[in-house]
């Protein structure tokens, strides 16, 4: 999100002042995390979110007042549900949000260098003196990160790619909810009658030639992930020797398939010289186990284990706490 959001910033500046929200401290149970962001334009309106309700809309109202005076400030947002506070919502924590204006030449230069260094697949360290007079501005990737007290300092990631090996019925549905999940789409398949643009109109790269021609075009993704869902296990092999091996290692790597053909993979691998704890790296059967059947089922379990890897997690169903404490209150009252 955030490789999209300073587009859009980078392009709303040519035309005028923005007013950029970042998170900047958390505590308690919130909708956002830690450098989430909020772009708030001079008509009111908005581009991203930073947890919507009556908290968002103070950030709205006071960043149109930042705009104005090009003063900056934090908001703060009180999610505490306690009675004697003025809350803005019953989540149970409390959020910090700075606001500062991004306006003129320096501000456009700035943010489409950002973009240029995430284009390439570089990430970004940006620090933003959280002080009246001092403007935000990035470090060289090769320098160390300084200790400032007085500044929110935060790394940006290039977009995520998802590189699908094979174009069959999975992996068309799948290109079509990663997308929706802010990955980068690129298409593997040797078939150019199931990869092609018209069956992957979100793809930024549609590859019609062998796995081992085109990973060097790779190579300098930092945020690469992998999901063969390929129509064998031979082109599985093939994948695999090659992507456990880049000198940067993946993200994810997920592979299709039933136990059966999953051991056989791993076997023809350990035989091939590859390790086991390199297997250890390789997430199959693809995807978490929610009863998927269909296509469609299954793009969406692997997508819960793409934002499980790239997000933190555990997998399990967020109302779990809350039924176990009701069943222990309804086996309390039947005593």
């Amino acid at each position: 999100m955030s490789f999209e959001l300073y587009q859009q910033l980078a392009h709303l500046l040519t035309k005028g002042a923005a007013v950029l929200a970042t998170v900047t401290n958390i505590k308690g149970s919130v909708p956002r995390e830690v450098g989430a962001k909020m772009i708030v334009c001079a008509d009111g309106s908005i581009i991203n979110t930073i947890g919507g309700g009556a908290g968002e809309a103070k950030v709205i109202r006071q960043a149109l007042q930042v705009l104005e005076t090009g003063e900056k400030q934090f908001v703060e947002i009180d999610l505490s549900g306690a009675p004697q506070r003025e809350t803005q919502g019953v989540c149970g924590g409390r959020m910090q949000v700075w606001l500062e204006r991004w306006d003129g030449e320096s501000a456009i230069a700035l943010s489409q260098n950002i973009l240029q260094l995430l284009k390439a697949g570089q990430s970004v360290t940006l620090v933003t003196p959280l002080t009246p007079h001092q403007q935000p501005y990035f470090l060289d990737n090769n320098a160390p990160i300084p200790q400032l007290e007085n500044a929110f300092i935060e790394q940006i990631n290039p977009p995520p790619t998802l590189l699908i090996i094979g174009a069959g019925h999975v992996g068309e549905q799948l290109a079509k909810f990663a997308h929706l999940i802010g990955f980068e789409i690129a298409i593997q398949d040797d078939r150019t009658e199931f990869a092609n643009a018209e069956k992957f109109p979100q793809a930024n790269q549609i590859i019609n030639q062998p796995i081992s021609l085109i990973i060097d075009d790779f190579a300098a993704f930092s945020q690469l992930y992998v999901a063969l869902v390929t129509r064998g296990y031979v082109y599985d092999l093939e994948a695999l020797q090659i992507l456990l091996n880049r000198a940067i290692p993946c993200k994810y790597i997920g592979m299709i398939g039933s136990e059966k053909r999953v051991k056989l993979v791993y076997q023809n691998l350990q035989e091939a010289g590859i390790s086991p704890q390199l297997l250890k790296n390789i997430y199959a059967p693809i995807g978490l186990e929610i009863g998927a059947l269909t296509p469609e089922e299954i793009a969406v379990s692997i997508c819960a284990e793409l934002i499980l890897v790239r997000r933190g997690g555990t997998g399990k169903s967020m109302s779990e706490g809350i039924r176990k404490l009701l069943t222990k209150q309804a086996s309390y009252n039947t005593l």
